[in-house]
């Protein structure tokens, strides 16, 4: 018999992102800023980014794990790799979004989505097999 799912149907994993998604907009986090005049620290809300380890945090908070489902470890979790595919589309789009508007910042966004621009200026693509040094006197 197999090992029993924490989450029984994709459709159940859907709804567990979107439950997700509703918690990090109404629990915003903040900056604070401390004022030169005044001398008073104001707390500025600003909107939480989806990411895949928040999810995964949210869930186990929830009483379940998504990592396999993720990982689809062994083929057991087939059936979920279609809803799974949605969601990291999802937190990816709301991330992309976010730091092309500024909301988030746009160099983390970058990195964490694999959009960094990458220019070989040295090699012309060749592989480097050796490396010659000059020394001038």
């Amino acid at each position: 018999m197999g090992k029993h799912k924490y989450i029984e149907t994709p459709e159940a994993m859907w709804t567990l992102f979107e439950s997700y998604k509703d918690w990090c907009k109404a629990n915003p986090r903040y900056q604070y800023s401390l004022s030169t005049k005044t001398g008073e620290a104001t707390a500025i809300p600003l909107e939480r980014p989806l990411t895949q380890v928040g999810f995964r945090s949210y869930a186990a908070d929830m009483g379940s794990t998504v990592t396999d489902y993720f990982a689809n470890k062994d083929g057991r979790y087939s059936e979920y790799a279609t809803i799974c595919s949605r969601i990291e589309e999802a937190i990816r789009r709301d991330q992309i979004e976010g730091g092309m508007v500024g909301q988030y910042n746009a160099s983390i966004t970058q990195r964490l989505n694999g959009l960094t621009e990458k220019v070989d200026t040295t090699t012309n693509g060749q592989s480097i097999n050796e490396i010659k040094v000059n020394i001038i006197k």
